[in-house]
């Protein structure tokens, strides 16, 4: 089994959420008592919503790189994150 790395934090309700979500899909592919395999890296909000009021996007990458970079150091195979929030402010 792969282990997945989980970019997290963007709410720490939602990474829950996310993990809850995984280990079941999971669970009912493989049946018994299986879960996934998982590394998450979990990022502070409050940094984040504020370098994204400032549309501050080359930093916000760099952090989100950053938080890759330390899944995979982690033993993660791939990453998934939980972050719909940083899309882009339209006009």
């Amino acid at each position: 089994m792969k282990t997945i790395g989980i970019i997290g934090g963007m709410a720490w309700q939602s990474s829950a959420e996310v993990y809850k979500i995984v280990n079941e899909l999971i669970n009912k592919k493989l049946g018994g008592q299986h879960s996934c395999q998982c590394v998450m890296y979990s990022v502070d909000l409050d940094p984040v919503l504020i370098l994204r009021d400032e549309d501050n996007w080359e930093k916000l990458a760099d952090m989100m790189e950053d938080a890759v970079k330390r899944a995979e150091a982690a033993g993660a195979d791939f990453t998934m994150d939980d972050i719909d929030m940083l899309s882009r402010k339209t006009p």
